[in-house]
């Protein structure tokens, strides 16, 4: 039996009213430095040089992901009856620390330091740190079980399913907290009746038949917002500035130029980064840095900073073919300026519902009225046209707008 607090904790949210935190390993980890760094690192990348209102942070998405994680498991029935107290804690603490290794500006940063947020998360819960602290004084076996929830390794599958599955905690509030605070309503859906209608069949997390409008509508909710504000191309501009201003220092440092900021020197090496290093690189430690790399000596730095500090992004051209390509290459070298860091190519592409054969927890599961357990496209028109649709990819390239 885990300790409870003498009386449940909220906090007041947008998306979910409330949170609530009823077990004291929770609020410690909530208190835990590990977990109040996600305040300074923002959820959306560049999306918030568009929408000047996405400001929110991990820290709030994180908070959002538990607690639609602590519904399913204490207030549907079937779900709550199907597990232990140590499960469903568990799973509340996956669902509560699966960002735990964010670093800054999303998933940007990740492109350049080539270490996943994923890998920090795990070494974060199992290697001494404050969270791990708390974890284990909790129960020894517990920083284990839930590390093997976030990567999936868990071997009750139900509860990696309720983490990060096909429909799960983690995509449920991004999609309703970052519609909320882009001002846009693409990825508004009914949350509230597909929670109700999940039951586990067959050792699957399935939703009822009746519940799949509600999946269709949040199936077309994760379309349209990657299209309309996670791949949006002004944010694109400002992600792919913002790699090229990373790639530019690491090259200097590789020259052997001073360091300019010494906080971000380890994420440029192909070294493992200390957990101590990660913890101090937040955003607002980059922001600082970034304001350095303006006052620099390297002029390809100091104009890529300038650049993304004050919003001067690059304009940007759908690509058809190479040849596109090469005559912009062209005209960015008569301008004198290295293409390297001038003329940035980027691919975006994404498909709303893939059934992977080999990884067959992303299935959604339907329980269907005669008791049979189908495939979701097996039983939806239009998530079945959306699997025989071609895939939509858009390939653009960015360069300074003077160029155009």
């Amino acid at each position: 039996m885990f300790e409870k607090l003498n009386e449940i904790k909220v906090f007041r949210d947008p998306i979910h009213s409330y949170v609530k935190v009823e077990y004291k390993i929770i609020w410690d980890c909530i208190n835990a430095r590990e977990f109040q760094r996600l305040r300074r690192v923002r959820q959306l990348g560049g999306a918030f040089i568009v929408y000047h209102t996405a400001e929110h942070s991990r820290f709030s998405h994180s908070l959002g992901v538990y607690e639609i994680v602590r519904q399913l498991v204490s207030e549907n029935r079937e779900i709550h009856n199907a597990l232990s107290e140590y499960d469903r804690l568990t799973v509340m603490l996956a669902g509560l620390l699966h960002d735990l290794g964010h670093g800054p500006y999303s998933h940007s940063f990740e492109a350049v330091t080539g270490i996943s947020h994923e890998q920090i998360t795990g070494r974060i819960i199992l290697e001494d740190s404050e969270i791990h602290r708390i974890l284990a004084n909790g129960s020894p076996s517990l920083a284990k079980d839930v590390a093997s929830v976030i990567d999936k390794t868990h071997p009750n599958q139900i509860l990696s399913q309720l983490v990060s599955g096909q429909l799960d905690a983690d995509r449920m509030d991004y999609l309703l907290r970052d519609a909320y605070f882009t001002g846009t309503t693409y990825g508004e859906f009914d949350m509230a009746r597909i929670l109700r209608t999940l039951q586990i069949r067959e050792g699957k997390l399935t939703v009822k038949e009746s519940g799949i409008h509600s999946v269709e509508d949040y199936i077309m909710a994760r379309y349209h917002m990657y299209w309309q504000v996670y791949y949006h191309p002004v944010a694109r501009s400002y992600e792919a500035i913002l790699h090229a201003m990373f790639r530019r220092y690491r090259e200097l440092l590789e020259l052997g130029h001073e360091s300019i900021f010494a906080p971000m020197d380890p994420f440029m090496k192909n070294e493992e980064v200390s957990l101590e290093a990660h913890y101090q690189l937040d955003e607002s430690c980059c922001n600082y840095g970034m304001g350095l790399f303006t006052q620099c000596g390297d002029p390809i730095l100091r104009d890529l900073a300038d650049r993304l500090v004050n919003r001067h992004l690059f304009g940007y051209q759908d690509v058809e073919s190479e040849e596109d390509v090469m005559l912009m290459q062209k005209k960015v070298e008569e301008a004198g300026l290295d293409p390297r860091y001038y003329l940035l190519e980027d691919t975006a592409s994404q498909q709303p519902y893939v059934p992977y054969h080999k990884d067959k927890e992303n299935f959604v599961y339907v329980l269907c009225s005669d008791g049979a357990v189908r495939e979701l496209s097996k039983c939806s028109v239009i998530v079945s046209a959306l699997l025989n649709a071609e895939d939509k990819k858009d390939y653009k390239m960015y360069f300074p707008k003077e160029l155009d």
